[in-house]
């Protein structure tokens, strides 16, 4: 008798135990690889279309590269600059255009960029949102001036609305 009560016990403890797990996990959004390649695509695209020789980064919530493409022809100093750009739109969950307008009206905020290594105050940088939360951002780096750099970044934002 004493041997079943106990095993009855420890079965309830764990049945509660799971339920209090379960009950307590947080649904949290994230970028999937294919989303990331299709906004990589569709980025690309548009920048072809208008000329440019880009590099297109694809991070995730932490700034973390989950997909990075070069142009044949973009420079090579458009690799680091797309990744920052993408890794500062995840960071701070804003356009990094708007995040460049903001600071360059307040003194204080100019120095945004010294805060950590990835941060670049420049335009070409979108925060990418599921659901409302932002799961990651995407940069582009290379087209003559930040605002086109930020239409092709649009354009890969644009390719995972259109299939929602």
């Amino acid at each position: 008798m004493y041997k079943i009560n106990l095993s009855l016990l420890f079965l309830l403890l764990f049945s509660v135990f799971s339920v209090i797990t379960h009950a307590t996990q947080i649904q949290k959004s994230f970028l999937p690889l294919s989303l990331a390649n299709k906004i990589i695509a569709a980025a690309v695209q548009q920048c072809e279309q208008n000329g440019f020789q880009v590099s297109v980064a694809v991070v995730d919530q932490s700034g973390v590269i989950r997909a990075q493409v070069r142009m044949d022809g973009a420079g090579a100093h458009t690799i680091e600059s797309s990744f920052r750009k993408a890794y500062t739109s995840a960071s701070l969950k804003l356009s990094t255009l708007k995040i460049a307008q903001i600071a360059a009206k307040d003194p204080e905020l100019q120095g945004l960029h010294h805060m950590a290594n990835n941060i670049l105050l420049l335009g070409g940088g979108l925060p990418i949102k599921i659901n409302g939360e932002v799961v990651g951002g995407i940069g582009v780096g290379g087209a003559p001036g930040a605002h086109r750099d930020e239409v092709c970044a649009e354009a890969g934002l644009k390719s995972i609305q259109e299939s929602k």
